[in-house]
């Protein structure tokens, strides 16, 4: 059964679809290129039209990750990023904005750290879920119970190749949005957001989901929209990194204000 709670990530989602529009997610590591940097670039974005944060926890072995990533990564580790510093961020960045903020993390820093543990801290920090992209929904029964009991979204993922079966759990027991994985491979922003997108997207309808995001290979404005045609949400991580690296705060908030553009008043322009 479903808890009385209200998923903030749902509601914001339904908000911006039912405005027209639809939910523009970014997706930033913590402790890149500093721990304090990384707070302030997630503000700077919240307050430029992105929709829910998303914020990875670095990690030595980031099977997903693409190589802007991987270096965001690399840096904020040699910088001494622990977990610690993972909720004192979220709990610094939910003070100053209202913007849900999710956590990306693969599972085993959950498992040493302790899952119940982990749920506390987080609920505690603000934080409104996890995104657990090495996870599946056969595997996670300790998070679903943390998960319920804490109050916590849970996003888990959908690909192309998941069997029907497979989507079903997905939507079954995600909360917040499914994560629907546009391309094969690993994230990196990509000249053509795959097609493939779109048709697992209407396999996510057909199992039952409402609120489908999709993510890995959106760069652009003209993609936001593209996706937004036909998903909820619209998730953007390695353009920001980038931008983030290559031009500091003040350019990723200007990107962020860019890809917000293509996230409002899809319906005016279809």
């Amino acid at each position: 059964m479903r808890p009385a709670f209200t998923s903030t990530v749902e509601a914001r989602i339904n908000a911006r679809r039912a405005a027209g529009g639809g939910a523009l997610i970014g997706y930033l590591p913590l402790g890149f290129p500093t721990l304090t940097e990384s707070i302030d670039t997630a503000v700077a974005i919240a307050n430029n039209g992105v929709d829910i944060l998303e914020l990875g926890l670095p990690y030595s072995d980031p099977v997903m990750d693409g190589p802007v990533i991987q270096a965001a990564t690399v840096q904020a580790l040699a910088n001494g990023f622990r977990l610690k510093h993972g909720f004192e961020a979220v709990a610094a960045i939910t003070a100053q904005v209202d913007t849900p903020v999710l956590v990306m993390t693969y599972w085993n820093p959950v498992l040493q750290y302790g899952v119940d543990r982990f749920a506390d801290d987080l609920a505690a920090a603000g934080g409104a879920g996890l995104i657990t992209p090495d996870l599946i929904p056969d595997d996670a029964q300790s998070w679903l119970d943390a998960s319920e009991r804490a109050g916590l979204d849970r996003v888990f993922l959908a690909a192309p190749s998941s069997s029907d079966e497979r989507l079903v759990q997905a939507v079954t027991q995600s909360r917040g949005f499914v994560y629907a994985v546009s391309t094969m491979g690993i994230t990196g922003a990509r000249s053509d957001v795959d097609s493939a997108a779109r048709v697992l997207v209407t396999r996510l309808r057909a199992a039952g989901s409402t609120s489908a995001c999709v993510g890995l290979g959106i760069s652009t404005p003209a993609q936001v929209r593209e996706v937004l045609e036909y998903a909820d949400g619209a998730i953007v991580g390695s353009a920001l990194v980038k931008a983030l690296a290559d031009g500091g705060v003040a350019a990723v908030a200007r990107l962020a204000a860019e890809l917000a553009s293509g996230a409002r008043d899809i319906r005016a322009a279809v």
